[in-house]
């Protein structure tokens, strides 16, 4: 589970956890079980998208946290809510709690109103695309936990409904350092990085 710094209630950890474990409702202490749990519940997750609501017509961020809250409604009282706490890594501060509403509609209409279009998106235009708004959806960090996560999910449902593969994450987990360094430079508005690293992993085009 990622380390970082909060505030707030919804900050809390769970007892005797050694400030491991967040707060959750199966009194979970272990973080190495926790960290088993929420992989469990997020290969679930992907079953139920994939094979209960496939294709999507539409996507609004309301189905996003709809995806958040059956991951981790189980576990977790705050799943699929806009998180109310301060949220930084390393030294690199998230949008502030207050902001995150207005960001999420902005993402909404932004990139999520393009979703039905985007198999007639060209390669370089469906890179721009998915890179520029996973870097939005990172900065917003719209939830308190599982953001990441959960926008690997979304890349991938947008990958798919371009006509593509889902993503092998396996060079992003092999070079986090550039990763984070690339969602960093999104602030100024520079999204070449990851436009490399999702070029790099978007290679099957289903539709030949």
């Amino acid at each position: 589970m990622s380390k970082y710094d909060v505030e707030s209630a919804e900050g809390s950890y769970q007892p005797g956890s050694d400030e491991k474990v967040l707060l959750n409702k199966l009194q979970i202490i272990d973080e190495e079980e926790m960290e088993s749990l929420e992989t469990e519940l997020l290969l679930r997750l992907y079953e139920v998208v994939f094979e209960d609501y496939w294709p999507f017509e539409v996507l609004i961020f309301d189905d996003i946290a709809t995806w958040h809250r059956k991951w981790l409604g189980n576990v977790y009282e705050w799943a699929g809510r806009n998180r109310t706490v301060t949220l930084g890594k390393e030294g690199f501060s998230f949008a502030a709690p207050n902001q995150i509403s207005t960001l999420t509609e902005k993402f909404e209409s932004k990139y999520l109103v393009q979703f039905s279009n985007l198999h007639d998106k060209s390669r370089t235009e469906l890179v721009s695309y998915l890179a520029e708004s996973h870097v939005e959806f990172i900065l917003a960090h719209p939830f308190r936990e599982g953001n990441g996560r959960i926008s690997r999910l979304l890349l991938d449902v947008m990958a798919l409904q371009a006509g593509y593969s889902p993503f092998d994450y396996t060079l992003w987990d092999e070079n986090k350092e550039y990763y984070f360094k690339s969602i960093q430079a999104g602030v100024a508005g520079n999204y070449s990085y990851l436009e490399r690293l999702v070029n790099d992993t978007l290679q099957t085009n289903l539709q030949g």
